[in-house]
């Protein structure tokens, strides 16, 4: 087959091609795609039925246009992921102040929150035996003699008689008391006329008391009414 036929042949090929693509036009709307598959099996076919013909052009050869079109869809999906790279990115940079932030807003709430209150160590006295007593404080146990709760009985009447409130005026209801009857006195007479009486008693050990002129005179008439 000499150039001639070879154009008329194709030529021939581009008319088939022309109704074939006229008759399919309307299936091929609604299926996007499917005209290029069609066209391109039927434009192979009259260069596979001349490729082995003496002096013939290559029947096949890759379609520069293909070519053209993988390279456009490869840098299409490279743009892709990296637009995507770019948006995890920037979705990265934007939640890393708020997470500075939500730190912050927590290191400070821990600051601000007061510290936990211990619990208040509880006081706890017995008596083992008889002439000792033991006090237990926040589970350390001390053992006192009678000396020493003597001490302890005066250093604490010394602190209790600045602090506030101060002991009741009357005799509190189920007050429990050990009395002393006729305890040992001593009596001083004071520069400006009071009378200093100091009773002991057999728990509070000394106590002092200081009356005025006109007290004395009260106490006597109370201790002398019947």
């Amino acid at each position: 087959m000499n150039l001639q036929e070879q154009i008329g042949a194709l030529e021939v090929g581009v008319d088939q091609l022309l109704q074939a693509a006229t008759v399919r036009a309307p299936r091929n709307e609604a299926a996007p795609g499917a005209p290029a598959a069609s066209i391109a099996s039927i434009a192979d076919q009259p260069a596979a039925d001349h490729a082995d013909a003496p002096g013939a052009a290559p029947a096949h050869e890759p379609a520069p246009q293909a070519d053209e079109t993988r390279v456009a869809a490869t840098a299409l999906a490279a743009s892709a992921e990296t637009d995507a790279a770019t948006a995890d990115a920037d979705v990265a940079v934007a939640d890393t102040p708020a997470a500075s932030a939500a730190q912050t807003a927590q290191a400070e709430a821990a600051v601000d929150e007061p510290p936990a209150t211990a619990a208040e160590p509880v006081l706890e006295i017995s008596r083992p035996v008889q002439n000792a007593i033991t006090v237990t404080i926040g589970g350390q146990t001390v053992a006192l003699n009678p000396l020493q709760i003597g001490e302890l009985i005066e250093q604490l009447s010394f602190a209790r008689a600045s602090m506030q409130p101060e002991p009741p005026q009357g005799l509190p209801p189920n007050w429990r008391f050990v009395s002393t009857k006729n305890p040992v006195m001593a009596v001083q007479k004071q520069g400006n006329g009071d009378r200093l009486l100091v009773l002991r008693h057999t728990g509070h050990g000394w106590v002092p008391f200081t009356f005025s002129p006109d007290m004395v005179v009260q106490m006597y008439m109370m201790l002398t009414q019947r």
